[in-house]
């Protein structure tokens, strides 16, 4: 594939932007696998295995992946929205050149699997592969999500009972169950889920009796948040990362 083409299907631009980008002097690539240092590269029809390729742009190294797959540390105060009411967007924490992904869909670049409420933070994945948004959607294959609830009045057994018993939500007659629930102290819930409905976790939570003060999804299937990825921060998700999440 000419390196032109490479930069084009990662987000880098249009196809002139990245021959122009390489023509600059602004793209250099690591030439062998294992190579510690880039090589500058001059010439936009220069033919690579993309399989596996990394390149530097702009001074910024990035891997060839045919799909995008990453994890992102939502902070609060922020919307997964393209287009924000109140809050700034997720989508302003990510580089440029993930946004800006070429898709056959009319929308751009990565998307969030799911949403979390402005105000909720934590584990958000992003991808521009649709069988997996859908597949990691749909109430059907039953995808754990673990939150770290923090609640207004202190947890009674009974209050614990109910969310794995079922609550009755207004919008819906049949009870929304909990997979698993458990008071971590008596202000903090651990609460897991195998489906997402509008603001599920706060309705479920105000079905009790409580309140919620404070929501941080912790975990997606067996994919738990990295302590070391602060609020606002992202990375690729690894072929491990991937299989702990599909695993469950």
């Amino acid at each position: 594939m000419q390196l032109q083409d490479i930069l084009f299907s990662q987000g880098f631009g249009t196809r002139r932007v990245c021959a122009g980008l390489i023509q600059q002097g602004l793209v250099q690539v690591y030439v062998e696998k294992d190579a510690l240092a880039p090589v500058p590269c001059a010439q936009a029809a220069t033919e690579f295995v993309a399989e596996g390729l990394r390149f530097r742009v702009q001074g910024v190294d990035w891997p060839y992946v045919e799909k995008a797959y990453l994890m992102l540390h939502k902070p609060t105060a922020t919307e997964c929205s393209q287009k924000p009411s109140t809050y700034p967007s997720i989508y302003t924490l990510l580089p440029s050149a993930l946004r800006l992904r070429p898709q056959k869909a009319a929308v751009q670049g990565v998307q969030a699997v799911g949403r979390l409420d402005q105000d909720t933070t934590g584990l958000l994945l992003l991808t521009d592969d649709g069988k997996f948004i859908h597949r990691m959607s749909s109430p059907r294959h039953h995808v754990p999500k673990v939150y770290e609830v923090r609640v207004k009045h202190a947890l009674q057994t009974g209050q614990i009972k109910q969310l794995l018993d079922g609550v009755v939500l207004d919008d819906d007659p049949k009870p929304v169950r909990a997979a698993d629930c458990e008071a971590v102290d008596p202000l903090h819930l651990r609460l897991t889920l195998t489906e997402g409905k509008y603001h599920q976790v706060k309705r479920m939570v105000a079905a009790v009796g409580n309140r919620v003060e404070g929501l941080h999804r912790s975990q997606i299937g067996g994919l738990r948040l990295p302590d070391d990825l602060l609020p606002g921060q992202w990375r690729w998700l690894t072929a491990v990362d991937l299989a702990a999440i599909q695993a469950s």
